[in-house]
Order: structure tokens, then C-alpha cells, then sequence
């Protein structure tokens, strides 16, 4: 059984930093890309983040500079560091796991990130 559970949400002032965690369980972890969407209201799910199998990484526009994400592979558990959060990051934040070479691809039950102005 596939599991990607999140943590590391929560409530935090504009300015402010968060360490979003996805540990990942029920895969060949370092086979996967992994990707960080999210989700605000009245909105579509976006692509925030995401880092290949090999560490390649891709960012929305509207977080490069600002967001990092990375994994560690030995732990199964994905990252995204968050830092210089603006109210417009507000949203439901959701681990995805992609396989490169099939079609399978999981989500996690998602995390509320909330930034206040």
C-alpha cells in the first residue's frame, strides 16, 4: 500500500519560513519523481516544485528563489523549504510521486499552509 504523508504545514506570518516533509512509503522511492502541487481556493492545483530521480529540480515562477526543494532518498522523504512566504502562497500544499517510466503516480492528503499579511 502506497502511503505519501505530509507534514510541516501550519500558520505563519508574511516574511516567515516553513519546512514542508512528505515520507513516502509503499515505493521505490529514489525511482520516483517527486513533486510538491498546491491547491488554492477557487483555484486549480498548480505545480509548486518538483526534483527528478536524479536531483534535477523545477520550479514555478512565482516560487523560484524562494522555495527549495530536495530529498533524501535513504530517509524516503521529500522537501520543500519555503522561505519569504506571501499571503498568496496560501493553499492546500499536496505531495505527488510520479514514475518516469509507468503510469503510475500517488498523492498525499495534502497540507494547509496559511500565510497571513
Amino acid at each position: 500500500q502506497v502511503q505519501l504523508v505530509e507534514s510541516g504545514g501550519g500558520l505563519v506570518q508574511a516574511g516567515g519560513s516553513l519546512r514542508l516533509s512528505c515520507a513516502a512509503s509503499g515505493i521505490n522511492f529514489s525511482l520516483y519523481a517527486m513533486n510538491w502541487y498546491r491547491q488554492a481556493p477557487g483555484k486549480q492545483r498548480e505545480l509548486a516544485a518538483g526534483i527528478t530521480n536524479g536531483g534535477g529540480t523545477n520550479y514555478a515562477d512565482s516560487v523560484k528563489g524562494r522555495f527549495t526543494i530536495s530529498r533524501d532518498n535513504a530517509q524516503n522523504t521529500v522537501y520543500l523549504q519555503m522561505n519569504s512566504l506571501k499571503p498568496e502562497d496560501t493553499a492546500v500544499y499536496y505531495c505527488n510521486a510520479a514514475s518516469p517510466w509507468t503510469r503510475n503516480n500517488y498523492w498525499g492528503q495534502g497540507t494547509q499552509v496559511t500565510v497571513s499579511s
